[in-house]
């Protein structure tokens, strides 16, 4: 195999309690990304579409990843790497993870799989620290792995996976602003109070128990976020009327997708999730301003190949 073209998928990351643990990762909204190998050694950026992005290696997201991961691997060849974006960048639903993600799951396929998918995080994580200045894996580790994904330590890093229940959807709301991952970041607070602390680690137990027994009201409780949410909310326009509207339409919970400015609900079945969405424009539609919309079930797999050469 000399190419490999792949659909890499959008992700949810926080998902309310979790800040920088907890990700889930979408189905019907992603990149495409094609990674082929070359003769020149090193990997070289040749192709960007639907952003304005850096083609020089180190400046991009693909580039700093991919070259994590050739640090650990002796190749006599090299890789090129096309990326057509379909998420924007800034708008909290991992662009710069979409990015980082394909590059090394390409690159790992064409070089026959010398790592497993969890292995292949950390690599990841090199491309989102360039985005952000953090390197977090909440965003990286779904959009690898599928489904809803667990980070229980980064030092050393151990993630787990979670099987998503069946009837979840997510619904995705983009309001036509960027705000960036660095700026959203610096807004947060650098110490919290125990009582805080104690009702955030409660829910993330919660979360995860409901998702693992498929106790929808327990995963509805909770989505809360005692500690981030609070300050970055103020970032979003409408946010505390589009929870308000998602709730009253049937849905379990909601909050801010990964560092905003995007807001997501999950919802029991199609159905509900399509009500959510509705409601959600209206409140956008109301104050004119423009927004993307997307209704989505959960992708357990992650990234897809689409065809290989």
């Amino acid at each position: 195999m000399n190419e490999i073209k792949i659909f890499s998928p959008a992700t949810i990351a926080n998902l309310s309690c979790g800040f920088d643990v907890l990700g889930v990762c979408l189905d019907n909204i992603g990149d495409e990304m094609v990674v082929r190998k070359s003769s020149q050694r090193g990997v070289r950026i040749t192709r960007i579409e639907g952003a304005d992005l850096p083609l020089e290696t180190e400046r991009n997201v693909s580039g700093v990843a991919a070259l994590a991961l050739l640090e650990e691997v002796d190749t006599d060849f090299g890789f090129e790497i096309e990326i057509y974006k379909k998420i924007k960048a800034g708008s909290g639903i991992g662009s710069s993870a979409a990015s980082s993600a394909g590059a090394v799951f390409g690159i790992n396929a064409l070089l026959g799989h010398p790592f497993s998918a969890k292995e292949l995080v950390k690599f990841a994580m090199q491309g989102e620290k360039l985005a952000s200045g953090s390197a977090h894996a909440d965003n990286v580790a779904p959009a690898l792995l599928g489904g809803f994904t667990l980070v229980r330590s980064y030092d050393p890093l151990d993630i787990i996976k979670i099987e998503s229940p069946s009837e979840i959807y997510a619904t995705v709301i983009h309001p036509q602003i960027e705000l960036k991952t660095s700026d959203a970041r610096s807004v947060l607070k650098q110490h919290i109070t125990l009582k805080s602390a104690i009702t955030q680690w409660g829910n993330v137990g919660g979360l995860v128990a409901g998702l693992y027994t498929h106790d929808y009201e327990l995963i509805g409780r909770s989505l809360h976020d005692e500690i981030v949410e609070p300050i970055r909310s103020v970032l979003i326009p409408g946010f505390d009327r589009i929870k308000k509207t998602a709730k009253d339409q049937g849905a379990l919970g909601s909050g801010i997708s990964g560092s905003g400015p995007s807001i997501f609900a999950l919802s029991r079945g199609k159905e509900t999730a399509d009500k959510v969405a509705h409601a959600m424009c209206a409140v956008y539609d109301e104050i004119n301003l423009p927004y993307e919309i997307h209704v989505s079930k959960i992708n357990d797999d992650g990234i897809k190949i689409l065809s290989t050469q």
